[in-house]
């Protein structure tokens, strides 16, 4: 009756054990994809964060209106000017007078 039991008892720990070791490969397993897709992920850059709001919407339309009107200056310029210099010294004037235009048609920034 010992013996029976003794051999029941050692049958069923080297089942649990077959188990645990199982469990402990699908860990380590389940780990080493998790890192490898942390790894991924941390290499893409993460999406921008919009704030959600009419306000912020409307800053939004009025920071788009205000760069596409910067854009359109330059292209709009470009084509007359013979030289990069003087190119490049619109574009740094206009981006220079971009804030004091901002705070003169939409008020504090």
């Amino acid at each position: 009756m010992a013996k029976e039991r003794a051999r029941k008892r050692a049958e069923r720990e080297a089942v649990q054990a077959a188990e645990r070791e199982k469990r402990a490969r699908k860990r380590v397993r389940r780990e080493r994809i998790d890192r490898g897709k942390r790894a991924v992920a941390s290499l893409v850059p993460d999406a921008p964060k919009r704030t959600p709001g009419l306000l912020a919407r409307k800053r939004r339309r009025r920071l788009f209106a205000f760069a596409l009107g910067i854009v359109a200056i330059c292209a709009l310029t470009w084509p007359f000017l013979p030289s990069w210099t003087a190119r490049l010294v619109v574009l740094v004037l206009v981006l220079l007078a971009a804030p004091v235009v901002w705070v003169m048609s939409f008020g504090r920034v």
